[in-house]
């Protein structure tokens, strides 16, 4: 493993409600959200407060608002929340959230937290929502990891695209991706996460457990899977 991660080291240094919802979404351009007396800050409905997932938020600022949405993380991107539970109870409630909405923002993302045992036919005509609203629909397993994704939205609000592009396959970048991705908790993300964050594999060797848990996706836990990992002498 030392050998290894040190080579790459040298090369790297319900659907008539929401079909209305659909109608004319191509111009829906020019509608962006609400202006927060902190432009910096992540805005949150006030029906959201109380909501788990808040606490999992440390990264960026956030403040109640009063706006359509359950989360503004910038002009033209918001999110709405959506509990999988919550939804077998009460069908008609991202329909109406829908309606209310509109055809505001140019990227609108269905943030579905999945905590029921079987989850498929709920997603399956959830997907079909998303895809006639022109929703982005993403699921979390817990409101810490779905805290994590809209703090995520935030962060790379004014990001440019390069940010996010992926590299060439025979590229160093990407055997250090592969690198990391080998310690089992570390997925493509939190390795490209780690990647933007530290610049270098010496940069995340470094990096204390602290700053590693502080990265959007990463916890204590999970930094110290890695910390240790990357700290054991392997012997042949």
């Amino acid at each position: 493993m030392d050998e290894y991660l040190g080579d790459i080291a040298a090369e790297f240094e319900d659907d008539l409600i929401v079909e209305e919802q659909v109608a004319g979404s191509s111009s829906r351009a020019t509608n962006v959200g609400k202006v927060s007396s902190k432009t910096h800050a992540l805005l949150v409905n006030s029906k959201q407060r109380g909501n788990p997932l808040l606490k999992a938020i440390h990264n960026v600022p956030w403040e109640y608002d009063d706006i359509i949405p359950d989360y503004q993380m910038g002009l033209t991107s918001c999110a709405l929340f959506l509990s999988l539970r919550y939804h077998n109870l009460n069908p008609d409630y991202i329909h109406d959230r829908l309606k209310k909405l509109g055809q505001m923002y140019q990227l609108r993302v269905l943030l579905v937290l999945v905590d029921i045992k079987d989850p498929h036919h709920l997603l399956k005509n959830i997907t079909r929502v998303c895809i006639l609203a022109d929703l982005t629909l993403i699921l979390a397993w817990s409101s810490e990891e779905a805290g994590k994704i809209i703090e995520t939205y935030k962060i790379y609000e004014n990001k440019p695209a390069d940010d996010i592009r992926e590299r060439g396959e025979s590229s160093s970048y990407l055997r250090l991706i592969q690198a990391l991705t080998s310690i089992k908790p570390i997925n493509k993300s939190d390795a490209m996460a780690l990647i933007d964050k530290f610049k270098t594999l010496k940069g995340i060797l470094r990096a204390s457990e602290f700053q590693i848990a502080e990265i959007p996706g990463f916890g204590m836990r999970k930094a110290n899977k890695l910390y240790t990992t990357l700290h054991t002498k392997f012997c042949r």
